[in-house]
């Protein structure tokens, strides 16, 4: 690993936050696969019945497929880092109980039941982080964090089975059940101390929005959005695959390499070091602005070298291969993910990935079902090359459509150029990076207006500010003993409206042109969203001081809507 292409990863956890959520997923995420083992044992202890085994899964499994979608919408609905914590402690708590039901020898029918408790309470975890992590990174350091990310979830998969294997020899299913739940409690501790903090979304569309209909707008932006339509198509088609890996793989340690069950596990560590290995370089690859290659690289990584295992009988050549199809589908998912961070709303996020991660785990569930069935159908050889080229193929037939997003980007990234160069001239967002000043420029809109136009009026509700591109504006006050006063003249370059947005009151001031003006536009809540990614500009908190001690004198700033935004150390 090179220096450079460490820095990103670095760089990603200098956030404290990041480093926060990261440990507490690595410490949760690590306990769940160690579990999964130790209740595939104590179901098989008790019930010497592989159709039980079965049945185990699926109440891991049923829940996830059948509830992520609306995991997304409660962890949009309510703020996010309690959302978490009480999901930690609810599956805390029924580990707790399997603990108990494993001990006292209780019905094996509870133990399923209670696996299906901690699957349903867990699936509001994953779209409440894959919204946290932009919030807290930023748009600099997010492909880096998806990256790191991705590593966690590499290193659980080579690692949680292990340790879940080594607690049973230790002690019994129900020592890993009690470890498994003194990890989520570790994980609820954690993410107490993150102090970056949602604002909740009304997805109820204030009461007239059921369930269903709250799940489907996750279903809408995505099907609404040619770019993430091809995202998350891309992601699909890995997860398939990935899918089959779970049977096809099997077969491959038994038939072809002659290692019996270790051996499928000694390729699942093969995938997971290749995440490992390739994390370091996912930001230098997000840095590009060409990603169409890079992603349909990535997918043809993963998918053709299945095809090599035909040929191949030695062990250490099957993990090398591993080792390249996880770096390569790590390229797919850290790359899909970032983009579709930074593509949807800020208030649609969580609802998008909820339906992001169903469509992903229903990827996997078909691509379980798919390799049997093509197994049966033909014989071993045959599925390695099926399920190498056919979903390659798939992956080249998007390449146009990829591009196309590719070129239209750039078009657009070169429309936003005079926008992001004024907003960096600012010196609002001294911290934030290319591209949250893009987004930012994309959201605004433009506005002009004749002389003698009033465009904030005193005491009305605050829900702009402004930035004046050509153009003077006049500001007067009535705060103050002396009634109404002139404060000062703006010219282009300058701002208004911020003292309202950040205090979260009525406008303090009436701004008024005095020649045709030609201005730009920030929604209230598009500037909240900016600085809960990036920490506000000192300038801007003192100029905002500044301001309200001129007009209203009496006022201390609070900056009372100011979101809580991740802090670095």
């Amino acid at each position: 690993m090179t220096s450079d292409s460490g820095h990103g990863l670095r760089r990603a956890l200098r956030h404290r936050d990041l480093r926060v959520l990261f440990s507490a997923s690595l410490i949760s995420f690590t306990g769940s696969w160690s579990y999964s083992v130790a209740l595939v044992a104590f179901v098989f202890e008790r019930t010497h019945s592989l159709t039980a085994v079965g049945g185990a899964s699926l109440a891991r499994f049923v829940p996830a497929l059948l509830l992520s979608a609306y995991g997304g919408v409660v962890a949009e609905r309510f703020e996010r880092v309690r959302v978490m914590i009480a999901s930690d402690l609810t599956c805390a708590a029924a580990q707790v109980a399997l603990t108990v039901v494993a001990a006292t020898e209780g019905p094996v029918w509870l133990a399923f039941l209670l696996a299906a408790l901690t699957a349903s309470a867990s699936v509001v975890y994953g779209p409440a982080t894959a919204a946290l992590i932009p919030q807290i990174a930023g748009g600099e350091d997010l492909a880096a964090a998806n990256a790191f990310d991705g590593l966690i979830q590499n290193l659980v998969v080579a690692v949680g089975p292990a340790l879940g294997a080594a607690l049973l020899a230790i002690g019994s299913p129900r020592f890993a059940f009690a470890v498994n739940a003194a990890s989520f409690v570790l994980s609820a501790v954690l993410i107490s101390g993150l102090h970056a903090r949602s604002r909740s979304t009304d997805v109820t569309d204030a009461g007239t929005a059921g369930p269903l209909r709250q799940m489907a707008v996750g279903f809408k932006a995505v099907a609404g959005s040619r770019q993430a339509r091809l995202l998350v198509a891309f992601c699909g088609i890995v997860s398939f695959v990935y899918g089959t890996d779970t049977v096809v793989l099997v077969a491959v340690a038994h038939t072809q390499l002659h290692t019996g069950a270790r051996g499928f596990g000694y390729l699942l560590a093969g995938l997971g070091a290749g995440g490992v290995l390739m994390a370091p370089t996912i930001s230098r690859l997000a840095a590009s602005r060409r990603l169409a290659w890079i992603i349909i690289a990535g997918a043809l990584g993963y998918t053709v070298p299945t095809a090599l295992l035909v040929v191949v009988h030695a062990p250490a050549l099957a993990f090398a291969i591993e080792v390249v199809r996880g770096a390569s589908t790590l390229v797919v998912d850290a790359l899909a993910i970032t983009a579709l961070q930074r593509s949807v709303a800020p208030d649609l996020i969580a609802r998008v990935f909820g339906v992001f991660f169903a469509l992903m785990i229903s990827a996997i569930a078909l691509g379980s079902i798919v390799a049997p069935v093509l197994l049966r159908a033909t014989d071993l050889h045959a599925t390695l090359f099926l399920v190498a080229f056919g979903p390659a193929l798939a992956a080249l037939a998007g390449y146009p459509a990829v591009a196309r997003l590719d070129r239209e980007s750039a078009t657009s990234l070169a429309s936003l150029a005079p926008r992001v160069a004024l907003l960096e001239g600012l010196g609002m967002f001294e911290a934030a990076s290319r591209p949250m000043l893009e987004r930012l420029a994309a959201a605004l809109t433009e506005v002009d207006v004749d002389p003698g136009t009033v465009i904030v009026r005193e005491g009305d509700p605050a829900d702009a500010l402004f930035v004046l591109v050509v153009g003077t504006v006049r500001v007067t006050a009535r705060g103050g003993p002396n009634g109404e006063r002139f404060l000062r003249e703006l010219g282009a370059g300058d701002y208004f409206g911020e003292i309202g947005v950040l205090e979260g009151i009525p406008r303090t001031a009436t701004v008024a042109a005095t020649t045709e003006c030609h201005l730009y536009r920030i929604e209230a809540s598009d500037f909240l969203d900016a600085l809960t990614a990036v920490p506000p500009a000192s300038t801007l908190l003192d100029v905002t001081r500044a301001r309200l001690a001129t007009s209203h004198p009496t006022l201390q700033p609070r900056f009372a809507a100011l979101p809580a935004a991740g802090e670095q150390s």
